[in-house]
């Protein structure tokens, strides 16, 4: 019976010395590689020139066109597993080699970087110096243990080694472990600004329809309230976090200085027990300790400026290289600098420039009033509206409550300055129409104004005589009867008072430079002019007499106040606290010192122009029966609401006279022709 045999395992494998072939069934390989053999540079040359025969003996065999002869077998390469199995013992021994290598640049580096002192044998023999040895050791201790517990990572690496069994320097990778670097600052997340302007927006959005309704109002305050609490416990949970991350640094930097003090207070008593006669001086202590400081200090740099010099020398050979291309090149170079110079002055002016204007811009737009003009005036007609129906009622007090025998009054003022007003809303509500912040009007206007009635009777005596109709006998007697009083107080607490207690401090510093800044739009009220030129010369004018009288005495007060700057007197004596748009005041002081408690107002359009068309007291522009005294009212940007108020002085054939406040934020005298546009009308006095 013919018996199989099976076919002998053959594999092909690469190695350092080339392709070689492995029989796994008997155990046998030979190298079928063409290339030649590397040179072993640790053979003698005897050895070196059998290998290079033997080689070329092989390749003349592998290219030989001959087959071998009949019967003959090829030779085996006997060695060829030996060469094996030692090419696997010396890998075993470099991995082996470098991990020891490792551990040793491991303990060098803990040697280098720990502030550990080594004590010599003399050393620890003093008794003196036990206790600061002590105290060294326990520092560096407590050192070790904070650096230790300092978080690691895992990094990869380059090592340029050289194989000594194979004459080659390689290179190899590697993961080392290093110390985590401290934590970066914080990170800004590219979605909050997104997220913070829709919050905005949809808060906006609530604020203007939340005052129709307390119950929306009431829930969208609880909202805020939390989110509030919200952003205060992340903010606090993310310090806290970051201080936990941060702790083990601190550790450490609080360990390495107690061991740089300890090593240090070490040495400085080992050089009192060394030199005694130190001992005697305080000075020379003091000074050896600062001496001792400072030369372990600079021990200490050097151990890391070693690392720094090291790491510099590859910006070194850079910078050599550039000098030398410098100097080959030298008028390349310096039309170089020159274009990279103007191209920085280029750059660095258009900059400034666009960091100039949108720096302006934003100021503009951050101190301005975000909502429509439209919106603003309707709205401080609408709180204007209010002190007019409050003047009324208190105009009518002895006709609505009748039946008293005194009415005693202790008034405030009434009026606001507009822009204080338009300041709250604005910082409150950020933008509003009329409708939206009526219910927040009603609010102000209600903590502003307090009207009081009291009721008050005296027990007062009459004397009565009566007749006795028997005898005739007259008699006179005291007969008590009460006296009723009605006391009527009204007190106005400024808004500026009020945006104090109301607003959140972010809210308040907003109001602040809001009213500063009169929102950027500091006529849109009225109340003023922006005529910055000089007053006039009444020298030469002849004024005509029209058939209505006026009043010189006050137009010689008024002409009495002409150089008057930023108008304190009239605005502090109206009831401002601070500076207003002050032309009506002025108006108003005028005709108080003239003896008239009415008109009295510090609004143009809704208050003085309404005060003299409901008495038919109003000239409209042209009329020409003007007098000195009257009112004259303009309206600067013609939308026909009064901006600004003056005393009316004369008028010749051609031009009206006036004295006006706030020009220029200034008491002038100005002249206009009698059909100027810009006149709105002529508040008539009755003298």
């Amino acid at each position: 019976m013919k018996q199989y045999k099976s076919r002998d395992k053959i594999t092909q494998k690469m190695t350092r010395d080339g392709l070689i072939e492995v029989n796994e069934t008997q155990q046998t390989a030979e190298r079928i590689s063409k290339r030649e053999q590397d040179a072993d540079f640790q053979k003698s040359p005897e050895q070196q020139a059998a290998q290079d025969g033997t080689q070329l003996q092989g390749v003349a065999s592998q290219t030989s066109p001959l087959p071998h002869a009949p019967g003959a077998s090829p030779a085996r390469d006997t060695a060829t597993a030996e060469r094996v199995m030692e090419h696997i013992e010396a890998a075993q021994t470099r991995r082996a080699s470098k991990k020891a290598v490792h551990k040793a640049q491991e303990e060098v580096t803990v040697q280098t970087t720990s502030s550990r002192l080594q004590f010599t044998e003399e050393e620890l023999a003093v008794p003196e110096l036990e206790c600061y040895i002590e105290k060294s050791n326990k520092a560096a201790d407590r050192l070790d243990a904070a650096k230790a517990a300092i978080p690691k990572q895992k990094k990869l690496v380059k090592e340029r080694t050289f194989d000594e069994a194979a004459g080659k320097a390689k290179t190899r990778l590697h993961f080392e472990e290093q110390e985590k670097p401290i934590p970066g600052g914080k990170k800004g997340n590219p979605l909050s600004r997104p997220a913070q302007e829709a919050g905005i927006f949809v808060h906006n959005k609530i604020h203007s329809v939340e005052k129709d309704n307390s119950g929306v109002e009431g829930a969208h305050k609880s909202e805020e309230l939390a989110e509030r609490g919200a952003r205060y416990g992340t903010r606090k949970l993310k310090q806290g976090y970051r201080s936990h991350k941060l702790k083990p640094y601190r550790e450490a930097a609080k360990a390495e200085q107690a061991a740089f003090k300890a090593n240090v207070n070490f040495q400085y008593h080992k050089a009192l027990h060394e030199n005694p006669q130190l001992t005697s001086n305080p000075s020379s202590r003091f000074m050896q300790k600062q001496k001792i400081k400072r030369q372990y200090a600079k021990t200490v740099k050097k151990s890391g400026a070693a690392t720094a010099k090291a790491a510099s020398g590859a910006s070194q050979t850079a910078a050599k290289k550039a000098a030398a291309f410098a100097g080959r090149h030298p008028a390349g170079v310096i039309i170089a600098i020159a274009a990279l110079l103007l191209f920085i002055m280029v750059s660095v002016g258009l900059s400034s420039c666009g960091a100039m204007f949108s720096g302006s811009m934003n100021s503009v737009l951050g101190t301005s009033y975000t909502s429509e003009d439209s919106d603003l005036v309707a709205t401080e007609q609408n709180y204007a509206a209010m002190e007019n129906a409050l003047q009324s009622e208190i105009d009518n007090i002895e006709s609505t409550h009748p039946g008293y025998d005194e009415y005693r009054y202790d008034l405030d003022s009434i009026g606001h300055n507009p822009h204080e007003l338009a300041s709250y809303l604005t910082a409150l509500l950020q933008s509003y129409t009329p409708q939206s912040a009526q219910a927040e009007l009603e609010r102000i206007f209600s903590m502003q104004y307090t009207l009081t009635l009291t009721e008050e009777v005296e027990i007062r005596y009459r004397t009565e005589t009566s007749t006795d109709p028997e005898t005739g006998e007259t008699t006179t007697e005291e007969v008590p009867y009460e006296y009723h009083i009605l006391n009527v107080k009204l007190t106005n607490k400024p808004i500026s008072e009020l945006a104090e207690e109301l607003l959140t401090p972010q809210q308040l510093e907003m109001y602040r430079v809001y009213l500063e800044t009169s929102g950027n739009k500091p006529l849109i009220f009225g109340g003023g002019s922006p005529d910055g030129s000089p007053s006039e010369d009444l020298s030469g004018v002849e004024f005509v007499n029209g058939t209505r009288p006026g009043n010189q005495e006050l137009m010689e007060l008024a002409k009495q106040q002409v150089g008057n700057v930023g108008g304190y007197p009239y605005w502090s004596w109206y009831g401002f606290n601070s500076r207003v748009e002050w032309c009506a005041c002025f108006v108003s002081w005028c005709y108080n010192q003239a003896g008239k408690s009415e008109p009295r107002f510090a609004g143009c359009e809704w208050q003085g122009v309404p005060w003299f068309q409901s008495r038919g007291q109003w000239g409209a522009r042209g009329y020409e029966n003007i007098a000195p005294g009257d009112a004259i009212f303009f309206d600067w940007d013609l939308d026909g609401v009064a901006d600004h108020v003056g005393l009316v002085l004369g008028r010749d054939g051609s031009r009206v006279y006036t004295v006006e406040g706030n020009s220029g934020d200034a008491c002038k005298i100005k002249s206009y022709d009698l059909n100027y546009q810009c006149i709105k009308g002529y508040g008539l006095m009755n003298w």
